[in-house]
C-alpha cells in the first residue's frame, strides 16, 4: 500500500529549514547553515522525527543537479578561462595534501584487521587519505550565491578548481579501487573520463546550435526553453554516471555552462531558483544532516575523528591557498578559494560506502567520516562569510 508520509517529511523539511534559515540570518550567517541544523535537528542525530529514504535520497540528488546546474548558468565563461590554470594547480595540491596527510593518520589509528578482507593495511590507509580528497562545492556555490560572490575571481577559481578535483578524485578511487579489486581496470576508468569530455563537447556543441535555433522560431513562447534546457541537463547527468563513471553534478554544471551564453538564460535560470529555492535545495541540505548517526564510539576513534576533522580542514586551504598564491592571487582570494574547497559533502560518503563494500574500510571508521562530512559542510558557509566580508 503506498504511504504518504513523505509528504509529511517534505512539509516537516520546508518549515524547518526555513526556520533555521530565518535563525541563521538574524545572526548574519548563511540560511543554508540553518538548513543544515534543522536536517541534524530533526534527524537520528538529536529528535530522531526524519530518517534517510529512498524518496529523500533521491529528491537531494535532483537538488544538487539544479544546484550546479543553475552555478553553470550563472558562471561567466571569460573568467573561468582565464583561471583555468590556477584551478588545475589548484586542485592538484587540495587533492595531494589531504590525501598524504590523511594517510598518515589513518596510519596511526587504523591497526584492526577488516574480518574477510585481504587488502593490506597500507592500501586501507590510504583509501582514508582518497576519502578526504573529496570536494563538495555545492555547498560553497550556495553560499557565493546567496552572498552575491559566485561570478567573482575566487568563485570562478573554486567552479574550476571543484571540477578538476572530482576527476582527480574519481582517479585516485579507481587506482585505489583497482589495486584491491581485480576486476577494476584503471586504464579503461582513464578512457572514460576522457570519452565523456569530447562526448561532452559534441553533445553541447549540437545542443546550443539547436537551441539558437529554437531561440530564433520560438522566441515568444519562453516556457519551451526551460522544458529543454532542463531535459538537457538531466541526460548529460545521467550519461555522465551511467556511460562515463564521472559525477552527474560535472555533467549537470556543464550543460548549465553551454546555455549560460543564449539569450534565454537569465528567464531559464529565474524558473530554476524557484524550484530551487522552494522544494529541491531544502531537502538537499536537509538530507545531509539527517545522515548524522553517532553510535558507540571508543575514545580512540573520538579522537581519530578530531584529527581527521582537523586535517580535513586545514590541508584544502594550504593545500589549495598555495595553489593559489603560485598564480599571484591576492593573500586574502587565496584563503577564500581554500575555504570554499574544504566541504566533503555526499561525495566523500559515495566514496566511503565504496570502499566497505570491497574490503578497503573498517566500518567503524563510517561514523567519523560522516561527522567530518557534516562538520565540513557547516563550517564551509560561516567561514566563507568571514573571508569575503570587506
Amino acid at each position: 500500500m503506498l504511504s504518504y508520509k513523505f509528504l509529511f517529511d517534505i512539509a516537516l523539511i520546508l518549515l524547518s529549514t526555513k526556520v533555521f534559515g530565518i535563525a541563521t540570518k538574524k545572526i548574519k550567517m548563511p540560511q543554508v547553515v540553518g538548513a543544515l541544523l534543522a536536517g541534524i535537528v530533526l534527524g537520528p542525530a538529536c529528535l530522531n522525527v526524519l530518517h534517510e529514504t529512498d524518496f529523500i535520497g533521491q529528491m537531494s540528488e535532483l537538488g544538487v543537479i539544479i544546484l550546479m546546474f543553475t552555478a553553470g548558468l550563472e558562471t561567466d565563461i571569460t573568467e573561468l578561462k582565464k583561471t583555468g590554470k590556477a584551478s588545475a594547480l589548484i586542485a592538484v595540491l587540495g587533492v595531494a595534501l589531504p590525501l598524504i596527510v590523511g594517510f598518515l593518520v589513518a596510519t596511526v589509528f587504523n591497526t584492526e584487521t577488516i574480518p574477510g578482507s585481504q587488502v593490506s593495511h597500507v592500501l586501507q590507509n590510504v583509501f582514508i587519505g582518497v576519502i578526504l580528497t573529496a570536494t563538495s562545492v555545492s555547498i560553497t556555490v550556495e553560499t557565493l550565491k546567496e552572498m552575491g560572490k559566485l561570478s567573482t575571481k575566487a568563485g570562478n577559481t573554486i567552479l574550476g578548481a571543484a571540477l578538476i578535483d572530482d576527476i582527480l578524485g574519481v582517479i585516485a578511487l579507481t587506482v585505489v579501487t583497482g589495486l584491491a579489486d581485480s576486476t577494476v581496470n584503471v586504464w579503461i576508468v582513464l578512457l572514460k573520463i576522457i570519452l565523456f569530455f569530447i562526448f561532452a563537447g559534441i553533445s553541447g556543441y549540437l545542443f546550443y546550435y539547436i537551441f539558437i535555433k529554437m531561440e530564433n522560431r520560438y522566441h515568444k513562447d519562453m516556457r519551451r526553453f526551460v522544458i529543454v534546457a532542463f531535459v538537457f541537463c538531466l541526460l548529460l547527468s545521467y550519461c555522465a554516471e551511467e556511460f562515463f563513471g564521472v559525477a552527474d553534478i560535472t555533467g549537470a554544471f556543464i550543460a548549465g555552462l553551454i546555455i549560460s551564453n543564449t539569450e534565454r538564460t537569465k528567464y531559464i535560470n529565474s524558473r530554476f531558483e524557484t524550484l530551487s529555492y522552494i522544494l529541491l535545495s531544502p531537502i538537499f541540505f536537509a538530507s545531509i544532516g539527517i545522515k548524522v548517526e553517532i553510535g558507540n564510539m571508543t575514545n580512540d576513534l573520538i579522537i581519530f575523528t578530531l584529527i581527521l576533522l582537523i586535517v580535513a580542514i586545514i590541508t584544502k586551504i594550504v593545500g589549495c591557498a598555495i595553489g593559489a598564491k603560485f598564480f599571484n592571487y591576492s593573500t586574502k582570494e587565496s584563503i577564500q578559494v581554500g575555504i570554499g574547497m574544504i566541504s566533503r559533502g555526499e561525495v566523500a560518503l559515495i566514496v566511503a560506502n565504496k570502499g566497505i563494500a570491497i574490503g578497503l574500510m573498517n566500518t567503524s571508521f563510517l561514523a567519523p567520516v560522516v561527522i567530518v562530512v557534516v562538520v565540513t559542510t557547516i563550517l564551509t558557509p560561516i567561514l566563507l562569510k568571514v573571508a569575503f566580508k570587506n
